[in-house]
């Protein structure tokens, strides 16, 4: 990536896979304790964000196929991946964030805003405004 320290493949997985600095230190809680399940709840709590934002970025990770849903009550989360290349980019990713965090968090802040994100935006000034 022309004017980034990132490893390419890094800034690749972080613009293709990585909606917002929340959603990448979830995966990163995730990774750390990939035998535990964490609950939509705990998640938030943890992350300091609401319920919903926690919700809206695991349910990201399992669509990317970089967490799972657990089938207990309430339903859990934890880290997996099918591919060991994945488990080694994160690895990577993990020790790379560590020390490099504000390129990281300017990369992932530098990305256009999905069509998603935008349409919730919207929807948002829109309802103020009423």
């Amino acid at each position: 990536m022309p004017g980034s320290n990132i490893p390419d493949d890094l800034a690749v997985f972080l613009l293709d896979k990585i909606e917002s600095v929340a959603q990448l230190e979830a995966l990163l809680l995730l990774r750390a304790t990939p035998n535990e399940d964490w609950t939509v709840e705990e998640l938030a709590r943890r992350l300091y964000i609401d319920n919903h934002q926690a919700a809206v970025i695991v349910a990201a990770l399992c669509a990317e196929g970089l967490a799972v849903e657990s089938r207990s009550v309430p339903p859990g989360y934890r880290y997996q991946t099918a591919s060991a290349e994945t488990i080694a980019l994160v690895d990577r990713l993990t020790a790379y964030y560590a020390k490099h965090i504000v390129p990281v968090t300017n990369l992932i802040h530098s990305k256009p805003k999905s069509r998603i994100q935008e349409f919730a935006d919207a929807f948002r000034l829109k309802k103020k405004e009423e």
